[in-house]
């Protein structure tokens, strides 16, 4: 995968800032905070992401090498570069980072506006280092914020699932499929934001995830697919050989209790679910002893999976469940085009105007899931709170008079939970070392080394779906 030179990644403008801060400034104090959101019902954040952040970017000790490269590519694109800073880092620190990082622990649900993590420098000398690295640091927002949208899906899905389904907490895992590989940037946008979705849900075809939560939070396999058709494979018996194709699929495929999805809108989905799957291949349906989950794909989402459920229900029968709604027999639909968190409750509101549970249906969600969000869709916000000058710790904060959204937090901070048991960010007096006990952060990296490697297993069971949060 392609690395760059650490030192490097960084905006350019940073280079410069190592002479811009007062005579005598000796340590200073950043966090990461939300500084609310774009969508009006999301509250809280998802915290998910540091760690793979800091296995692959922050245990990597800078060299000599590095420092040359940086020098070179630096000056000779306009810049100062504080050469003999860096040299003396590889030499008094063995390239190891003099930070202390402190953070709330992933998988944790926190309102916005506090702060999820701090930054502090811990040796004199490199007093600029927390402000270089705001830059690998700040691109937390992306998996912060595609777990959280992931999150507040699952609230949604889960809801419906309480009202219609008998078996919610069974169901929800599997309920929304990341269909988003394809959609986004790179490889590496791809593991990052499909192991964000997979904090809340287990279903996935994006295996760069699976790779990024074996590698870096000690999950063996942290999803699982089912085989599935693509047009391509579909419209490759021809339209006059649509039968054949279906069936091929459920000669390959469709084994005793197996899952099998077939994307059915090549040509005309309502005839495809009422003659060829209603009719044609109904009884063999039935004879697999497998669940063949219909995919539409194409047209009004909600309009389109109404009408196939109810085909189904006509030709397959369905029961009723213990909370009154139609649970189809031997087959289920999953809707993966024009999937987004709208859709996703209109669909599921639809459903259950009609009778139907939400058993009947996963969803599959592609560029709206790792794709359609950026850093201001939660406001991320990596400041500085206060600097030592002189030996004394000074508050500092921005308050533009223009944008009251982006007035900043001072002094040094932390994360607590008060007496009312809310999230509360609180100011930390003097310059000790702030004491783990009592606070909700924890110091996950200190001077170079990695101090907590939570697994996937610890950080979802933060993150489950609370039935008082519905």
């Amino acid at each position: 995968m392609f690395s760059i030179n650490p030192i490097i990644d960084t905006d350019s403008y940073k280079a410069s800032h190592w002479l811009q801060y007062p005579k005598g400034t000796s340590r200073t104090f950043f966090y990461l905070e939300s500084r609310g959101s774009e969508r009006s019902h999301w509250e809280e954040t998802v915290f998910f992401g540091l760690q793979y952040i800091l296995k692959r970017y922050f245990t990597v000790k800078i060299t000599k090498e590095m420092v040359d490269e940086a020098r070179s590519v630096i000056t000779s694109h306009g810049l100062p570069f504080n050469y003999d800073g860096w040299l003396h880092l590889v030499e008094k620190h063995g390239g190891s980072l003099p930070l202390r990082i402190r953070a709330v622990p992933e998988g944790l649900v926190v309102p916005l506006k506090n702060a999820l993590m701090t930054v502090e420098t811990t040796d004199d000398e490199f007093y600029w280092l927390a402000g270089w690295f705001e830059t690998q640091l700040m691109r937390i927002w992306y998996p912060i914020t595609v777990a959280t949208q992931s999150y507040y899906i699952k609230k949604d899905i889960y809801k419906f699932l309480q009202e219609t389904a008998d078996s919610p907490d069974a169901e929800i895992p599997f309920k929304l499929h990341d269909f988003g590989a394809r959609g986004v940037s790179s490889q590496e946008t791809a593991a990052i934001g499909g192991a964000a979705h997979l904090v809340n849900f287990q279903g996935t075809d994006t295996m760069a995830a699976l790779l990024l939560h074996r590698d870096f939070y000690h999950s063996e396999m942290a999803g699982f697919s089912i085989p599935a058709a693509e047009h391509s494979t579909m419209t490759a018996w021809g339209r006059e050989g649509e039968v054949e194709a279906y069936r091929n699929m459920l000669r390959q495929f469709a084994k005793p209790n197996a899952l099998v999805a077939v994307v059915s809108d090549s040509w005309d989905i309502f005839n495809a679910v009422e003659k060829v799957w209603g009719e044609i291949l109904r009884q063999e349906v039935v004879d697999s002893g497998a669940t063949i989950v219909i995919r539409p794909d194409s047209g009004n989402p909600v309009e389109v999976v109404a009408k196939v459920a109810a085909i189904l229900a006509e030709k397959f029968g369905y029961e009723i469940n213990s909370k009154g709604y139609k649970v189809l027999k031997y087959v289920r639909i999953i809707q993966g085009d024009g999937v987004n968190e709208q859709s996703i409750h209109d669909i599921l509101s639809r459903l259950k105007a009609d009778g139907f549970s939400a058993s009947n249906i996963a969803f599959g969600m592609g560029g709206a899931l790792l794709q359609k969000v950026n850093r201001d869709t939660l406001k991320f916000a990596y400041k500085c709170s206060a600097v030592v000058v002189d030996g004394k710790l000074r508050e500092v904060h921005k308050e533009p008079v223009t944008d009251k959204v982006k007035v900043s937090k001072s002094g040094r901070l932390d994360l607590i939970k008060n007496e009312k048991g809310e999230y509360e960010t609180v100011k930390i007096r003097g310059l000790e070392k702030i004491a783990e006990e009592g606070s909700v952060m924890r110091t996950v990296y200190e001077n170079g080394d990695l101090l907590v490697d939570d697994s996937l297993d610890e950080i979802r069971k933060r993150a489950e779906i609370k039935l008082e949060s519905l």
